[in-house]
């Protein structure tokens, strides 16, 4: 079992930083490939960075690639996310969640594939 708490939501005014951090419970939570996801009112969860369990690949949504960059420190179970140039667009719940399994060298971009969530922490982007 894996139970993944998110941190450092925000308000934050368009073209500021915040960084996320998901942290993580459980021995094993280095091996499984993670994810982070958001959702806006009214829309569905969607993958804004996805990882391997190493790191070594990465994916990035499009709305997100030069302003979003995920990192990870299994020696202290966290994922973090640095949002930087923030816009109002990316004002929504942002959620961290693993796959169960072990030492994936795939990273994983659907709601479906995630066997586990964090609350979520919100994230608010004023213009």
């Amino acid at each position: 079992q894996v139970q993944l708490v998110e941190s450092g939501g925000g308000l934050v005014q368009a073209g500021g930083s915040l960084r996320l951090s998901c942290a993580a419970s459980g021995r094993t939570f280095s091996t499984f490939p993670m994810g982070w996801f958001r959702q806006a009112p009214g829309k569905e969860r969607d993958v804004v960075v996805a990882t391997t369990w190493s790191g070594t690949n990465t994916y990035y949504a499009d709305s997100v690639k030069g302003r979003f960059t995920i990192s990870r420190d299994n020696a202290k179970n966290t994922v973090y996310l640095q949002m930087n140039s923030l816009k109002p667009e990316d004002t929504a719940v942002y959620y961290c969640a693993a796959k169960l399994k072990y030492y994936s060298t795939t990273y994983y971009t659907e709601v479906a594939d995630y066997d586990f969530w964090g609350q979520g922490t919100q994230v608010t982007v004023s213009s």
